[in-house]
């Protein structure tokens, strides 16, 4: 089976893990800082802060943001739940807003409609979350406009795009936004095995991302309510979390770090290798925008579904019996049950629902050969014969 994504683990990552077991330290040591300045260098924050995962990195984001009871986060409908969740965590209230039909990101004319009945209502969000769908960057800079407009803070969930670049500039940079959120699962551009981190400009922010995630606690005597009793002292002065990231995991990211431009170039070779196989076939290759890079962690085609005979699931099974691990991303997170619970249904957001009812995620990772892409295509084009 050919998957839809795969990690690349070379003896290097192995030799900087393996250095970090024979250490003094496992967990909260050296590799983790020097993972966090690498971020900085590369996406050129001021900031980086490191996380277990992107999960705890947008609730921690949320919370340093100041994210609670009452307050509304708007995002995509069309991403993994924790983009929405982390509101949830908070014990603040979801919203969504529909995609572009071509950039499958939020919309931004449909958002500012949104706002306009919001503002009226009294319920404009306190944050937005912009999501890179499949590594493709948003247009940051006409949502930073509306934000300064209505008066929303913004998070960029980059999962998927750590490597991309916007109008020539590195994902992650925060020229536009409050935080940005990277995810280092096994399948995006690099990993951690699990990770993430929140990249943010604002030093209070900084300082605010590292208490919550940390238990809330602090060494700052500048922060403490009275004199430490020792230097031994701390204390706990918010209710956080235990969401840090380990040397282990450090070390294998700041080695993956070295490669990240390479797999990203590797991604763009095969996906202009998949535009050029496809264009006679029944299905909508993605589209680029032009003041973007992506980071390219997917590969998602809509499948042209008056031209093709059989329906979307029998597509997606028979690609699966010929060895081919396609996959979906994502279900709309307004239809998931949790999320009909609080009253949102299907038509909600019809463009989203449009995308889920055509779309199939195909097998893209830089150690992916051409031969085993020229097996993929094949494959897809014999099921659309059939």
């Amino acid at each position: 089976m050919i998957p839809y994504g795969r990690q690349d683990i070379t003896q290097a990552d192995i030799d900087a893990v393996a250095e970090v077991l024979r250490s003094d330290f496992l967990t909260q040591g050296p590799a983790v800082p020097r993972f966090e300045n690498a971020l900085v260098d590369y996406t050129g924050a001021k900031f980086a802060l490191a996380a277990n995962s992107a999960t705890s990195a947008l609730h921690v984001a949320c919370l340093a943001l100041g994210l609670g009871p009452g307050d509304w986060l708007w995002t995509s409908p069309l991403t993994f739940v924790a983009s929405a969740n982390c509101a949830l965590y908070c014990g603040a209230k979801v919203d969504f807003v529909d995609v572009d039909p071509r950039t499958y990101n939020l919309c931004p004319a449909k958002l500012e409609r949104k706002l306009i009945v919001a503002e009226r209502d009294g319920t404009l969000p306190k944050i937005v979350v912009l999501v890179h769908f499949a590594g493709q960057p948003c247009a940051i800079a006409e949502f930073h406009e509306l934000g300064k407009r209505y008066g929303f803070r913004i998070i960029e969930d980059a999962s998927h795009a750590v490597g991309g670049r916007y109008r020539g500039e590195p994902i992650g940079n925060c020229r536009y936004s409050d935080v940005t959120v990277f995810s280092f699962h096994p399948v995006k551009i690099v990993t951690t095995a699990e990770g993430g981190a929140a990249l943010t400009n604002s030093k209070e922010l900084a300082e605010r991302i590292a208490l919550f995630r940390s238990h809330g606690i602090t060494r700052d005597p500048a922060v403490m309510t009275h004199e430490p009793d020792g230097p031994w002292y701390y204390q706990q002065v918010e209710l956080g979390y235990n969401y840090r990231l380990t040397d282990m995991q450090a070390a294998l990211g700041l080695s993956q770090m070295v490669r990240l431009d390479e797999y990203v170039a590797r991604r763009h070779t095969l996906a202009r290798r998949y535009d050029k196989s496809l264009v006679e076939l029944p299905v909508v290759t993605p589209w680029q925008h032009p003041d973007s890079y992506s980071g390219l962690h997917l590969y998602v085609v809509r499948l042209e579904r008056t031209k093709i005979s059989k329906s979307h699931r029998a597509f997606f099974e028979g690609l699966r019996a010929r060895g081919i691990g396609v996959n979906l991303h994502y279900i709309p997170v307004h239809t998931q049950p949790y999320y009909s619970k609080m009253g949102f249904r299907k038509g909600d957001y019809p463009e989203a629902e449009r995308y889920y009812e055509e779309a199939i995620t195909l097998p893209l990772y830089p150690t992916m050969t051409e031969a085993q892409q020229d097996q993929v295509v094949a494959a897809l084009t014999a099921e659309l014969a059939t």
